[in-house]
């Protein structure tokens, strides 16, 4: 019986009989069923690509061929036959392996794609490069999903490869009928048409120039190998089109019409172990409702409300909850497929039009319409609100899902405001007074998980939540006459918890802290330019990158008012940051309670040194009970 343990490298299948092939299939469905279902991870793209991936590494030599994959997620079965099997069952586990494609982990994985629709360019430009330095014995193959190509950038690439028909390149058309739900468009019915033998007398890819070899039974590893060799030996572009079921093998999944398991969470009865360590046994203490759920049921309770709101988003329904939405008003509702920068200008269409778009997207995601939103809705002052879950630090889905970027980006679109709320009440107030803006357009950005309990204000001040009063500040360590309190601690969106704890440390040790909720953080409030005059010390904390996010802005703000007060802003690091939970980055990156506390007594005691005062010393107030120095903190 062949398994696993008996493949340490792709050389090991080339020498397989057809029966110890299917055999390997078999126990590489068992392994990926037995660990992503324990880790968490895609396993439903996964099951559908065994026979693929067996096929590819059978026909090609990896690494002097070239396999580049999107999007990055079909490659746990690639993983295990590079060599990873042993080290699989600690998939995005801090300090295991990556849930993706990682240059890093091996030779095999040429590039780290996890953004979809890109793999064509990428093979474009290395075809080239080959050509122009008379390489001619590697390969260059492009697994693109049929998902991908609802994204406009894969036909840029199609685009591209068909203009040079002398220059090989093969394209595996990985076509499952899906990305996370059914794949939409006029592009799935064409390859409908191909799937089921009504075929025009040309598909678009022989329209376009290339060669078109299938469909092909994606897993019957014969029939593939038949077709990527004769692909192989084309000598130019040519698309392989290979029909899988995503979630093959795999009863639960093949049942579930929702998604087919793209993504499955780590099992319940333990909590994942990081590389090498033990599983430990979970509590029985009921999850909190995530922040998807909350925003999705606000969102369809204000659909009844109000006839004019309408939802886009990008082949994410469900993951972004507006599947609830869509139950209830169907017509309302747009799934553009992988299209991030059609949908952000389909629905600056929709708001010229006397709608009011909600464009629901993980944060990471907005990146790719940048332009889209600067030009194509905020030029037109357009009604738009954007709702980017997975904003900030993401975790274990590594460097290109942490929607880290998002804060630095807003604060240069003109007109735009910007709401972090801190819980699932502030979630609800905050969306209800996006969708009421009607002369511009509006973002809330929230991270993944439950959104834990409701922080409530103790007071209010023009809009803002004042979260905390403590501690009674020290002599001499404001200005002198001006009544000031020690610190100012703004606290971004989700961060409202460490700047509480933040803030009882400081006070326990003397300092007087008021810690404020902006809500609406972009443009930033004058009210909270005014209250940072009434501190000595201004410290602004996010899950985002520091550089030029919502710190920076209220620095520069507050500079722009002529305060000397100095600010100390506290972020993650402008970085590619490894995958891993999101706690346990937060605190590597200095953003605990501890950590702040620690940094900002460090902060006012500089400043006092600075000005002759001296009066915080920080040997007086214990910091070794605090935490080492913040690595995601400047000043």
């Amino acid at each position: 019986m062949m398994s696993i343990e008996s493949v340490h490298g792709p050389d090991d299948l080339r020498a397989l009989s057809p029966r110890q092939t299917e055999e390997l299939a078999a126990d590489i469905r068992r392994l990926l069923v037995d660990e992503v279902t324990r880790t968490g991870g895609h396993l439903g793209p996964s099951l559908g690509v065994v026979e693929l991936t067996l096929a590819l590494h059978r026909v090609f030599e990896s690494p002097r061929d070239r396999l580049l994959w999107d999007t990055g997620h079909q490659t746990y079965v690639h993983k295990i036959l590079t060599g990873r099997a042993g080290a699989f069952g600690t998939l995005r586990q801090p300090g295991g392996l990556s849930g993706y494609p990682s240059r890093t982990e091996s030779e095999h994985d040429v590039i780290e794609n996890s953004h979809a629709s890109t793999v064509l360019s990428y093979a474009d430009g290395l075809a080239k490069a080959y050509e122009l330095q008379g390489v001619t014995d590697r390969a260059v193959v492009a697994v693109i999903g049929d998902g991908a190509l609802t994204g406009g950038m894969a036909w840029e690439g199609l685009n591209n490869l068909a203009a040079a028909p002398h220059r090989p390149v093969v394209v595996v058309l990985n076509d499952n009928t899906r990305s996370y739900a059914p794949t939409v468009g006029g592009i799935p019915e064409h390859l409908a048409e191909l799937r089921t033998g009504a075929r025009p007398p040309h598909s678009v890819f022989e329209t376009l120039g290339l060669a078109y070899v299938g469909p092909v039974d994606g897993h019957d590893i014969a029939a593939l190998e038949e077709a990527l060799r004769h692909a192989a030996g084309h000598g130019g572009p040519v698309v392989v089109h290979c029909l899988t079921e995503k979630g093959r093998g795999h009863a639960p999944a093949e049942q579930d019409e929702a998604d087919r398991f793209h993504a499955v969470r780590p099992r319940p009865a333990v909590r994942p172990r990081t590389a090498g360590g033990p599983a430990v046994p979970r509590t029985d203490t009921p999850e909190p409702p995530s922040w998807t759920d909350v925003f999705g049921e606000e969102l369809a309770e204000l659909g009844a409300r109000r006839p004019d709101l309408v939802a886009l988003t990008a082949a994410m329904l469900a993951p972004t909850g507006l599947n609830r939405f869509a139950d209830r008003f169907p017509d309302r509702t747009f799934d553009v497929g992988i299209a991030e920068q059609h949908a952000v200008t389909s629905a600056a269409g929709l708001a010229l039009g006397g709608l009011h778009p909600v464009v629901a997207l993980y944060a990471t995601f907005l990146n790719r319409a940048f332009d889209q939103m600067l030009l194509d809705v905020a030029l037109h002052r357009a009604p738009v609100t954007f709702v980017l879950d997975r904003a900030g630090v993401t975790g274990d889905d590594g460097a290109s899902h942490n929607g880290m970027w998002d804060l630095s980006l807003f604060q240069m679109v003109p007109g735009l405001r910007v709401a972090a709320p801190r819980d699932a009440a502030t979630l609800r107030r905050a969306l209800r007074e996006a969708v009421a803006v009607q002369d511009g357009p509006t973002a809330l950005r929230f991270p993944k998980g439950g959104t834990g309990p409701d922080i409530p204000a103790i007071g209010t001040l023009a809009g803002m939540d004042i979260l905390r009063r403590a501690g009674s500040g020290r002599a001499g360590s404001g200005r002198a006459g001006s009544g000031e309190r020690d610190v100012l601690l703004v606290s971004v969106g989700a961060m409202a918890g460490v700047c509480l704890e933040a803030a009882d440390r400081l006070a326990e040790h003397g300092f007087g802290v008021t810690v404020v909720d902006p809500r609406w953080i972009t443009p930033v409030p004058e009210a909270l330019v005014e209250l940072g005059l009434a501190h000595g010390l201004v410290a602004t904390v996010e899950d985002g990158g520091r550089a030029g996010g919502a710190g920076s802005a209220i620095a520069q703000a507050l500079a722009d008012a002529g305060a000397r007060t100095p600010v100390r802003t506290f972020g993650v690091p402008q970085r590619f940051l490894d995958h891993g939970r999101r706690d346990d980055i937060l605190a590597a990156c200095g953003l605990t309670g501890r950590g702040i506390a620690r940094a900002v007594v460090e902060t006012l005691a500089r400043r006092d040194d600075a000005v002759g005062l001296g009066t915080v010393r920080p040997g007086a107030v214990r910091l070794d009970a605090l935490a080492p120095q913040p690595v995601g903190a400047d000043q």
